[in-house]
C-alpha cells in the first residue's frame, strides 16, 4: 500500500505541481529528475518516487516519439487516496495509444504494458480545444 505524505495543517490538502519541456529526447531524463525532486519535496516514499519516475519516463518518451508536439507538459496531483500524473502533448494525431505485445526480439513496444501493470488506472483523453492528448495514470490506493 502506498503512503501519501500528510501535512500537519491539513489532512485533505491537494498537492500539485507541473512543468513543461521541449519535445526532445533529452527532455525525458529531465522529466524524470523533476518528478523525483517534486515527490521527494512532498515526502513520498522512495518506492512511489521510483514508480512515478518510470511511468513519466514511458509516457514522456511516447509523447516525444509518437506526437508532432513541440512541447510536452506534466502535471502531478496528490491528495485523497491517489497520486495522479498527467502528460499533455500538442499532437494532432487522434489515435489512442494502446499496449503493444512485443516479441522477445523487439527493442521497443513494452512501455504501455509497464504502465498498465504499474498504474492502478490509466487512460487517454483529448487535451481540450487546443488539440493534443492527455495520457494520465493514477497510483493508489494510497493510505493516509
Amino acid at each position: 500500500m502506498l503512503a501519501l505524505p500528510q501535512r500537519e495543517d491539513s489532512d485533505s490538502e491537494l498537492l500539485w505541481a507541473g512543468f513543461e519541456l521541449p519535445a526532445h529526447d533529452a527532455a525525458v531524463a529531465d522529466a524524470r529528475r523533476r518528478v523525483r525532486r517534486q515527490l521527494r519535496r512532498w515526502a513520498f516514499p522512495a518506492d512511489v518516487c521510483d514508480t512515478a519516475q518510470l511511468l513519466v519516463s514511458e509516457l514522456f518518451t511516447n509523447a516525444v516519439l509518437h506526437s508532432d508536439s513541440s512541447r510536452i507538459s506534466c502535471l502531478l496531483q496528490g491528495g485523497g487516496t491517489r497520486l495522479r500524473i498527467e502528460i499533455h502533448d500538442q499532437g494532432s494525431d487522434s489515435g489512442v495509444p494502446l499496449p503493444y505485445w512485443a516479441t522477445p526480439d523487439d527493442e521497443c513496444g513494452r512501455g504501455l504494458l509497464l504502465v498498465d501493470t504499474l498504474a492502478e488506472e490509466w487512460g487517454v483523453d483529448r487535451a481540450g480545444d487546443e488539440g493534443g492528448r492527455m495520457v494520465w495514470v493514477e497510483l493508489g490506493p494510497i493510505s493516509t
